[in-house]
């Protein structure tokens, strides 16, 4: 399960992924202790919901209805990629300004961060969105 970045302990379901974005921040919660794993930038997530016919045939495995996770730590320098661009659909790290397209696995679209975000494996279990496996790549920013 998640829980909301900014509220104690809240869980996140997909209604509070309004369709089309923006991103929810979150962190994975540990649905047996209730133990969020906040203790480290590395395990935020950008939850957000998308038209599942929108995701490519790559992005949408890894999926739950249209609901995608994403490390939102940039892959450049590690900030938080904490900002949407409308228009676009892009995920956007304020920091470089690089630009991620979360329909294609976060491919990105524009900036300097070398790779896409590590995408992470979801499922819902009794309605509840949860972690459905290990991030597809590694977290964070390249090493200087």
């Amino acid at each position: 399960m998640f829980a909301f970045g900014d509220k104690e302990g809240q869980i996140v379901t997909p209604e509070d992924l309004p369709l089309g974005g923006p991103q929810q921040l979150a962190y994975p919660m540990d649905p047996v202790a209730k133990i969020v794993r906040n203790g480290s930038t590395l395990n935020l997530a950008a939850l957000i919901r998308l038209d599942p016919t929108q995701l490519t045939d790559e992005t949408r495995p890894l999926a739950v209805d249209g609901v995608v996770a994403y490390s939102a730590v940039c892959t450049h320098q590690g900030c938080t990629v904490s900002m949407w661009q409308a228009q676009a659909k892009t995920l956007f790290c304020a920091c470089h300004a690089t630009q991620f397209d979360p329909r294609d696995r976060a491919r990105v679209v524009d900036g300097p961060a070398p790779r896409r975000l590590p995408m992470l494996p979801i499922k819902t279990v009794d309605g509840v969105l949860t972690v459905a496996g290990e991030f597809t790549g590694r977290v964070g920013g390249e090493r200087l």
